[in-house]
C-alpha cells in the first residue's frame, strides 16, 4: 500500500512538473510573439492595417529553415483573433528542389476573414506549393494584398538561404481552452 501511495505521488509530481514546463513554454512563445510583432512593425509600419482589418493573424517568431536539395521548416506560434492569444500553431514543412542553406526567420500570416480564420483553426491546414511569402522590407506592406483569404509575411532574422517559398507548408492548432481541458 505505501508503494502504491509513493508512486502515486510521484506521478502527480511528474505530471505537475510537465504541466509547468508546457505552461512556461508557451509563456515564452507568448513573450517571443510580442517581440516579433515589434519586429514586424518596425521594419515595416504598412502592416498596422493588417493587424488592425484582418480577422486575425499567428505570429511564428522563430522558424528554423534549413536543406541542401532536401529541406525543412519548423516552428512554433500564437494564434490571435481580435488582438486576442487564442492558442497554439505549429507549423512544419519538408521540401525538394533547388534550396541551399539555414535561415530563422518571423512569419506572420494575416486572415482576411472569419471563415478563413476559422478554417485554420479546424487544423490540418497548409499552404499549396505555388504560395509564397512577401520577404518584408520597409514600405512593402502598404502594397501587400490578400490572397485567397490569406497575407503572409517573413522577416529574416539570420542565415541566408536561397529558398522563400511557403508553399507546402502544414498547421497544426490547438486552442488554449482544449489544452486546458487535456
Amino acid at each position: 500500500m505505501k508503494i502504491l501511495k509513493m508512486m502515486t505521488l510521484c506521478l502527480t509530481i511528474i505530471s505537475g512538473t510537465i504541466a509547468m514546463a508546457q505552461d512556461n513554454k508557451t509563456d515564452d512563445l507568448m513573450s517571443d510573439s510580442k517581440i516579433a510583432k515589434a519586429a514586424l512593425l518596425e521594419k515595416d509600419t504598412g502592416l498596422q492595417d493588417f493587424f488592425n482589418n484582418s480577422a486575425g493573424y499567428v505570429i511564428f517568431p522563430n522558424v528554423g529553415k534549413g536543406g541542401f536539395i532536401v529541406g525543412g521548416a519548423s516552428g512554433n506560434g500564437i494564434l490571435y483573433e481580435n488582438g486576442i492569444a487564442q492558442g497554439v500553431a505549429d507549423l512544419k514543412k519538408v521540401s525538394v528542389g533547388f534550396q541551399a542553406g539555414g535561415q530563422a526567420v518571423i512569419e506572420i500570416i494575416f486572415f482576411e476573414s472569419k471563415s478563413d480564420l476559422n478554417e485554420f483553426k479546424d487544423g490540418e491546414f497548409e499552404f499549396a506549393a505555388g504560395v509564397s511569402a512577401v520577404a518584408l522590407k520597409s514600405g512593402i506592406a502598404a502594397n501587400a494584398k490578400f490572397k485567397d483569404g490569406i497575407a503572409v509575411f517573413t522577416l529574416p532574422k539570420a542565415g541566408l538561404m536561397a529558398d522563400a517559398s511557403v508553399g507546402g507548408q502544414k498547421f497544426s492548432y490547438e486552442s488554449f481552452t482544449e489544452k486546458g481541458s487535456k
